[in-house]
């Protein structure tokens, strides 16, 4: 948690947000069998009422179970180290007739293509201002 900013996550297959509701297709798996890998990353945001109105950078990413950015077919074919994920700046408003002191809820969605993730342990990272709030893994399997 950073200046009370927290995070939760959920791995779907699908979701969409909407005039700030997630709609969630499959939600809640944990391991994949096969590949590619279908997902999205539904992310609320909790914004303490006194942290609206300032900036933030905000980052998502996915990792192998030690750390690393996931190998992906290269243009040569040969596994390549591959960043995925998604960055955004976040500025929370106050919106009017809110009572003070409440926290304000941000929802959004990480899309991803179809990924030919191999076997193994992955992780979702969710940071805001460098400091990662939340993570959720998934194992791939044959």
């Amino acid at each position: 948690m950073i200046d009370g900013i927290r995070a939760t996550l959920l791995l779907c297959d699908a979701a969409q947000e909407v005039g700030g509701k997630l709609y969630v297709l499959g939600g809640g798996w944990s391991v994949h069998r096969g590949t590619p890998v279908t997902m999205a990353l539904a992310v609320r945001l909790e914004v303490p009422w006194d942290e609206a109105n300032a900036p933030h950078s905000c980052a998502a990413r996915l990792v192998t179970e030690d750390g690393r950015d996931p190998l992906l077919p290269g243009p040569d074919g040969a596994p390549t180290p591959t960043p995925i994920g998604s960055d955004w700046q976040m500025e929370v408003g106050r919106p009017p007739g809110v009572r003070p002191g409440t926290v304000l809820g941000v929802p959004l969605v990480v899309s991803v293509p179809p990924l030919p993730l191999g076997p193994g342990g992955y992780e979702w990272h969710v940071t805001v201002d460098g400091a990662v709030l939340a993570h959720v893994g998934f194992s791939v399997t044959e």
